[in-house]
Parts: structure tokens; C-alpha cells; sequence
């Protein structure tokens, strides 16, 4: 499905282009967007999820069917966009999945399967988009990754392994892409009622060898907090993507910002526990 509307729009809005707008996040950032009469390219696999939105906000979505694997696919999404268009103000790499197992469980087509849509889906979108905005000499590209980037948990390890791989870039291309004034935000956000854990996940084939740990990692969740509305983290990514000078990393959410200067409290008591032992090092 290929939808484009008239672009009667306002002085001064800016055009977003979200990947995974479909549902969860996404669908709440591209409803923001439209809401503050800003123009979306909205993309997902499938987009027939967006008739809703189509429908309310005349002349300012383009919603492309686009599986970010395909790397020819993304280019010629961005192309359609910037004909549409004219150009790119936000950049939004949202689209993902969750793959849920022990390391030992995960097989080799999961894991690259999964990486093709959490890290290289993302790689694609940035490298497609950025030859324009260097040619403006504007954008922010925000880079959806997890609270804690960089860490791992039981059971999500292929999935942190792809949000810390997609941080580690976004750091590098935050540093490579400002003299042209572009600018990178890394969310991260804590949990939210996105569907992620229906709709997108993939699960391994369970070893018995890890029941026990499986069984006391479930009752742990149990205890969590419910998720929060997508809608709280929409709103502050609209305030973000009007600041002149935004965050490079941003926690979304306040268990998950918690959660995340805590991790990182531990980490620090942990290298000064050590630190003798690491100054042996040389």
C-alpha cells in the first residue's frame, strides 16, 4: 500500500521519517508528529494499520510499506520521500523486533534474522538519509535503542546485543556527522505498552537445561511495573526533536531511568572493586 495525500501543510513544519510506525512507539511518534502538524513518512511491513491516521490529517502522511532489511528497498523509500516532500527534518529508527531465548538456544538464521532488523535496518536508514541532510545541513536522527545500551540481560541477549551495537554507531556517527550539522539523539527506552512482546517476537526452542533459571527470570517479571502508554515517550521526542541542541543519549521513562543509573552505579563499584588488579595490567 502506497498512500499520498495532498501536502497543504503549515509554515515551518517539519517533515519525520519513522521506520516501524505501524504500532507501539512508532505509531505514537508519527501520531505526535502529525498532531503538531509536522508531515510523517511513516513505513512499516505493513501499513494498512495507518488508514486511521491517514485519514485525520489530510495532505501530511506518506505511508510506505518498507522492510528494512532490504537495503535497496530503504533507499528507494528515502528517494519516494524526498520527492514527496522535498526533504527530511527527523529521522526516527524505530522498527524492530524481540528475540527471546538463552544464547545457547538462539540458531544462526535467528540471530542474523534479527540483526538484520535491529541493527542493519537501522544502518541502512542512517546511510540513505544522510547525503540529503549533509546537502541541508540540518537533521537529527534518533536512534531507538534501550535503556541500559550496552548491557545484557538473561533470555534478551541477542536483542541487547543489537540495541548496543546500534549505540556503539550512533555514538561514532553523532561524531562524524556534526560539522555538517546534523544531530543524533539515542533513545532509550524502559518498557511500554508497545505489543513487542506479541507481534514481534521470536522465540527459541527451549532447553531443559534452563528451566530453572528461565522459571525464577519469569517470576521476576511478574514483579515488574506495567508498561507505560507509548504516548509519554512520543511526547518527549517531540520536545526533543525541537531542541537546537538535544541530548545525545536519553533514558525514556522513570523506572527505566532508575534501572539504568543504577546498572551503571554497579558497574562503577564493580571496576573500583577491581581496580587493582586492572592498574597490574600495565
Amino acid at each position: 500500500m502506497n498512500r499520498l495525500l495532498a501536502t497543504d501543510t503549515a509554515p515551518g513544519s517539519r517533515v519525520w521519517f519513522v521506520t516501524g510506525a505501524s504500532r507501539g512507539l512508532g505509531r505514537a511518534f508519527t501520531e505526535a508528529a502529525l498532531a503538531a502538524g509536522d508531515r510523517v513518512v511513516a513505513t512499516a511491513r505493513d501499513v494498512s494499520a495507518l488508514d486511521g491516521p491517514a485519514g485525520t490529517h489530510d495532505g501530511r502522511l506518506l505511508a510506505l510499506p518498507l522492510d528494512v532489511t532490504r537495503r535497496e528497498d530503504v533507499f528507494a523509500a528515502v528517494d519516494r520521500a524526498t520527492a514527496a516532500f522535498g526533504r527530511l527534518d527527523v529521522v526516527v529508527n524505530n522498527a524492530g523486533q524481540l528475540l527471546f531465548g538463552m544464547v545457547e538456544e538462539t540458531t544462526e538464521e535467528q540471530a542474523r534474522h534479527h540483526l538484520d532488523t535491529n541493527f542493519f535496518g537501522a544502518l541502512w536508514v542512517t546511510q540513505a538519509v544522510l547525503p540529503l541532510l549533509r546537502a541541508q545541513g540540518s537533521g537529527h536522527i534518533l536512534q531507538v535503542t534501550v535503556a541500559g545500551a550496552g548491557g545484557g540481560s538473561a533470555a534478551t541477549g541477542l536483542y541487547a546485543a543489537g540495541k548496543a551495537a546500534l549505540s556503539a554507531v550512533g555514538e561514532a556517527l553523532a561524531d562524524e556527522v556534526a560539522p555538517f550539522g546534523i544531530k543524533v539523539t539515542l533513545l532509550e527506552p524502559g518498557a511500554y505498552d508497545t505489543g513487542l512482546g506479541h507481534f514481534g517476537l521470536t522465540a527459541t526452542e527451549p532447553n531443559p537445561a534452563y528451566d530453572g533459571p528461565r522459571a525464577t527470570l519469569e517470576a521476576s517479571w511478574a514483579s515488574s511495573p506495567p508498561p507505560a502508554p507509548p504516548e509519554a515517550a512520543a511526547a518527549v521526542v517531540l520536545e526533543l526533536s525541537r531542541m537546537d541542541d538535544p541530548p545525545r543519549r536519553i533514558v525514556l521513562g522513570a523506572a527505566a531511568y532508575d534501572e539504568a543509573t543504577g546498572g551503571q552505579r554497579d558497574r562503577l563499584r564493580e571496576h573500583a572493586a577491581w581496580e587493582h588488579l586492572s592498574r597490574k595490567g600495565g
